[in-house]
Parts: structure tokens; C-alpha cells; sequence
């Protein structure tokens, strides 16, 4: 079992002033490493006339030690979407790749539907300001629904290897409406898909993490990191149906590794972070990012509530390849 140094919440987006009005939530938050400093990226709310949440890419800046909150964003970093676009009501979440002298942005562009709550499509934004405005890549998805994958495609991580773009990202699988509830409920798994440019996508269409829970489990968020030849994940999962009132059904972190990037071993209590119960992230964690910070790894990720009272952080303190099997 890996061992962790669980620094704690670290940032409470209650506690600071954003931009765009945003006062609620810090949602999946992603670290890019630049100089003496951590930019970590989320997505943070504000309420639109309706009173209905607007999503929108916030950014703080802290110290590599993680002892000093340097800064957090003043202006707009990614404009929402204009009437009736993929990302029209917001960006969750967003992954920062660096391609030579830009950073790009893989964002889940979401929007309202009527039948259902919510539509999703994965979109590509670009800075050239060391990440404090992106510029969009253009107005509509690089990725959404096919023939295959017909709900919600969300959720990017990029990674380049041997010349060769790999994404991971969830796409959806179902709806489910039962009559006792209120609104209808997806279910959605990690996919993954290839690209020479890291613009245009093919698709694998297959499962690459098998459920634990049954097939109505729910996969979101996977990051990935490599080391000395394998490929390490961290995810979360959740049941369906009654993740919001009922303990036990939210969401909790899963790991997995690769040799080859191909086949995937799921291996959840080797992971080591359980949930205790007690504490901002004793009910639920969420939303994790795994990392490189110098020499050793970091977790970033969310705790109850979906990550309305901020994110916290993890430090890995065991060899993270010792417990693969030969």
C-alpha cells in the first residue's frame, strides 16, 4: 500500500476573492509547474440571473513548498461559450498541456439540456501569457458525441508519448430515469484515444478501467503519471444513484497502473487513501489530479461536497512502483 503525507485543504475558495464573481467551489484542481511556483487551475461558480450556476476557470498561485499562497486570478482566464455553443454555461474541468512555448487547454465545455441535466463535449483553448488568459482554439468541440460515444464527453488528460497524444477522458454511457426520482442520472466511464497533433482524436470505443462496484459505477476524472516505465492512474468513482444523500455511494479515489498503456490493472486499496468519516474530506474525495513536483509525486484533489470548501493536497511518501506485480 503507497504511503501519503496528507498535508490537508490548502485552498478554501471561500476565504478569497475570485474572479467573475465566483464564491462557491473549487473544482478539480490542476497543477502546472512553472519556475519556483505552482499555477493550479479549478473550476469555480457564479450564479447567472436564473439563479443557476455558470462555471468558469479560476487559477491560484502557491509557493513549491506549498507554504505561500503568491497570488489568484483577477481577470477572465476562459470566456463561457455564446448562445448556444458546447461550453455556453461553463468549463469543467480543465487540463493544462505544455506544447513548446504555449500552454493549451483541454476544457469540458458543458451546456443545459431540457430532457436531461447537462451536455458535455471536450473543447482545446490556447495561452501564450504563461496561463492567465486562454484564447479558444475555436467555437466548437475537438471532441464530443459519435456514433459510439453518444452522451457526454468530458474530462481530458493529455499526455505525449513516443510522439504520440494520449488522451483520457470519460464519454458517457447511459441515463438512467426511475420513477422515484427527481432527475435523470448518467452513468460514464474513463475511454481513451490517440492523436499525432493533439487536435484530431481516434478513439479506442473500448473499457479501459473495469468497474468495482457494478456497471452502473461512474469513472471521472483519471490523470496520469509515469514512472521508470509505468504507467500510474488515479481516478474517482461513484455509484449512480444516490451519490448526493447516501453515505457510502460518493465519490472515492481509484488507481490503476499500465506497462504499455494499453492494458490496465485496477488495484483501488493499493492506492492507500481511504475515507475516514471525519474531516473536509472524510465523506467524499474527488476531482484528483496525480502529479510530478520536482523529484516526488503529488495528489491534488477534493473533498466533501464536490469541492464547495476548496482542495487539498497529498505528498507521496513510499516508492510508487513497489507494490507492482512482475
Amino acid at each position: 500500500m503507497m504511503k501519503w503525507e496528507k498535508i490537508g485543504k490548502i485552498f478554501d475558495p471561500r476565504e478569497h476573492e475570485l474572479s467573475c464573481g465566483c464564491t462557491q467551489f473549487a473544482k478539480s484542481p490542476q497543477a502546472y509547474i512553472h519556475d519556483n511556483s505552482v499555477r493550479i487551475f479549478f473550476s469555480s461558480c457564479s450564479l447567472d440571473k436564473t439563479g443557476k450556476y455558470l462555471s468558469h476557470v479560476c487559477y491560484v498561485d502557491f509557493s513549491k513548498d506549498f507554504q505561500n499562497l503568491k497570488n489568484t486570478n483577477k481577470a477572465q482566464v476562459v470566456p463561457l461559450g455564446e448562445l448556444g455553443a458546447f461550453d455556453e454555461h461553463g468549463v469543467f474541468p480543465i487540463h493544462i498541456y505544455q506544447q513548446q512555448n504555449e500552454l493549451w487547454g483541454y476544457t469540458t465545455g458543458w451546456s443545459r439540456r431540457v430532457s436531461v441535466s447537462a451536455e458535455s463535449a471536450i473543447g482545446l483553448v490556447v495561452s501564450r501569457n504563461n496561463g492567465q488568459t486562454f484564447e479558444k482554439f475555436g467555437k466548437g468541440p475537438i471532441m464530443g458525441a459519435s456514433l459510439h460515444e453518444p452522451f457526454l464527453v468530458a474530462d481530458p488528460f493529455v499526455l505525449k508519448r513516443s510522439g504520440v497524444y494520449h488522451m483520457w477522458y470519460i464519454s458517457g454511457k447511459r441515463w438512467i430515469s426511475l420513477p422515484e426520482a427527481t432527475q435523470a442520472e448518467r452513468v460514464y466511464k474513463i475511454s481513451h484515444a490517440i492523436s499525432d497533433d493533439g487536435i484530431q482524436w481516434k478513439r479506442d470505443n473500448r473499457l479501459i478501467v473495469p468497474d468495482s462496484i457494478g456497471s452502473d459505477e461512474c469513472q471521472a476524472l483519471p490523470s496520469v503519471v509515469e514512472v521508470d516505465g509505468v504507467y500510474h492512474m488515479v481516478f474517482c468513482y461513484r455509484d449512480a444513484i444516490g451519490f448526493r444523500t447516501e453515505a457510502g455511494k460518493g465519490y472515492r479515489l481509484g488507481y490503476a497502473y499500465s506497462k504499455d498503456l494499453v492494458h490496465w490493472t485496477r488495484d483501488d486499496q493499493v492506492l492507500g487513501l481511504e475515507l475516514t468519516g471525519e474531516g473536509w474530506d472524510g465523506q467524499m474525495m474527488c476531482y484528483p489530479h496525480l502529479f510530478r513536483l520536482d523529484e516526488r509525486i503529488a495528489l491534488l484533489y477534493n473533498g466533501n461536497n464536490f469541492g464547495k470548501e476548496g482542495f487539498g493536497l497529498a505528498i507521496l511518501e513510499s516508492d510508487i512502483n513497489e507494490h507492482i506485480k512482475s
